[in-house]
Formats: structure tokens, sequence, C-alpha cells
């Protein structure tokens, strides 16, 4: 590893000061799990390294029944599933964030930071952009707002520019009768990186027979997690039963254009997604049928 500055500021304006003043050659620490073992390795280099995690606003979280979720991007994973309320209005993130990395992992790993290393594999990003999340970034020239979705450009690559820092997300509020889940495919266990990735959003009717509306994002399978739209679209006004969404899986898997690597081929791949698909999809009508998901 070659040498950096350490920095902790606990205000927001110095943070940016200081990104602002080294540009490229400054790098963020949120939670430290992605970017110290890239230092490490020398997969990214760094003239200073910002620690973000003594700003308030960057480090605590709001929520209040029925309303919008706002994620400091230095909340740890572990602090979202702790919170009962959290888990069982946005369970989708939840089943993300109890499987990044064990629990000493999820004690330090952030949401944000998850989202600001873009990786295509990414288990949180998935559920973000289901729930139709927001990100709101600070820099030199001001404050902007981007939705998640539009957030990754690239494995890795993103739209911050030099000097930005990745402050808060707000998950809107998602209304009654909604339910989510998100799962994943890993080759091993001591290989903590999805093989492939679903993540499924619906909402539906009084009865809860019948899907009013429906989300679902894949990871791991594209350069970027991406939206399965054509077979979001074909689900609404369908009926819940498991042909239903053996037929979404089916659709979804045209979404995807993964590669071949060490963790899998493309062909299986693309199986997986239609298996991922039609299980969260059976999972999240559950969660509303059950009454779990308790936004309203």
């Amino acid at each position: 590893m070659i040498d950096f500055e350490y920095t902790a500021p606990t205000h927001l304006d110095a943070a940016i000061k200081q990104l602002a003043a080294t540009g490229e050659k400054a790098q963020v620490l949120a939670g430290g799990t992605d970017i110290i073992v890239q230092l490490q390795e020398g997969h990214r280099s760094a003239e200073l390294v910002v620690d973000i995690k003594k700003i308030p606003e960057l480090t605590q979280f709001e929520y209040c029944d029925g309303e919008e979720l706002k994620l400091g991007a230095g909340v740890t994973c572990q602090q979202i599933y702790d919170d009962p309320k959290v888990a069982a209005a946005f369970p989708a993130l939840t089943d993300a964030v109890r499987i990044i990395g064990g629990w000493q992992i999820q004690s330090r790993a952030s949401v944000g930071g998850n989202l600001c290393n873009s990786s295509p594999a990414a288990d949180s990003i998935a559920p973000l952009i289901a729930y139709n999340a927001l990100a709101h970034i600070a820099g030199p020239n001001g404050r902007r707002t981007v939705p998640v979705d539009q957030f990754c450009t690239a494995p890795g690559r993103n739209i911050l520019e030099d000097g930005e820092l990745l402050v808060t997300l707000t998950l809107p509020r998602q209304g009654p009768f909604n339910g989510s889940a998100y799962q994943r495919f890993i080759p091993r266990n001591e290989m903590d990186i999805a093989v492939a990735g679903a993540g499924s959003w619906v909402r539906l009717d009084e009865s809860g027979n019948h899907i009013k509306d429906a989300k679902i994002v894949l990871s791991a399978v594209a350069p970027i997690p991406v939206i399965a739209e054509e077979a979001s679209q074909w689900l609404i006004g369908k009926a819940v039963s498991e042909a239903n969404f053996a037929e979404a899986g089916e659709l979804a898997r045209r979404a995807a254009s993964p590669i071949d690597d060490m963790r899998g081929t493309a062909e299986y791949r693309t199986h997986l997604v239609g298996v991922l698909t039609r299980r969260t999809l059976a999972k999240a009508c559950e969660r509303v049928q059950q009454g779990s998901s308790k936004v309203l």
C-alpha cells in the first residue's frame, strides 16, 4: 500500500473542501470494507483518504411509520436491520444488508459505500432502485439529487465528480399493500460475491390477489444494475400465481447481458435470473399477504 494522508472531518463543508482540493487523488472512507482492500491490493490509489464517519449528517437515519426513509451515506448495514420499523417497511433492503459479508463487516459497511463502490454485483443497489431511491450529493458547486438508477455508469464507476460526496439516500413512502424481497446466488460461502441477484417490489390490490404495480431489478448480470422493464410491466394486472411469477422470470432473462467469469458462465447467470425473479416475486407477494410490510 502506498502512503497516504488521512483526515476525519466533523463537518460536511470541511470534507468537501478537502476532497475538492485533492481532486481525483482523494478517496472517501465510510466503512472502509471496500476501499481499504482496494488500496492494499493496488486497485485504487490515493494521496488523501477522507473518513466521513464523524460527520453527523452522514451517519444518522430518520424514519417514521409510513414516511420516507432518510439514510446517511455512512449508516451501517447493522443499523438498518437492527431497526424493526425499517426492516418491516423495506424488507428487500434488509434482505440485502443481512448478506453483505459477515456480522463484522455489517457493523462497518454502509449502504452508501456499497452504492459508491458501484460494483455490478453490489447487493444493496437493486433494492434501492426497486424503491425508487434518490441519492443526494454535495460538492464544491453545491448540491444535486439523482435517482439511484442513474448513479452507476460502469463497473466501479459512477456519476460522482471530483470533490463530490454522497451525503444521504432517501427511499420514498411505499404506500399500502406493497411487498419486496431480494435474493442472490453465490457459488460457495467463501466467495461472497453474487453470481446473479434479483430484487422484486410489488403492490397488490386490496384483495391481495392481483398485482397493481411491480418493479424487478437485477444485479451481477450486466455492467450496472438493470431494471427488467418488460417483465415489470407485464406483471401489472396479473394474478398472484406461481405461473405468472415464472413467466415474469422468463421475461426478466431478456434484460440480462452477463459475462463468463470465474463465478459462472453467462448462460448460467441468465438461468439464475429467471429463478431468482420467480422466488423474489413470490416472497414479496407473500409478505404483503401476511401483512409483514407495514408501510401504510
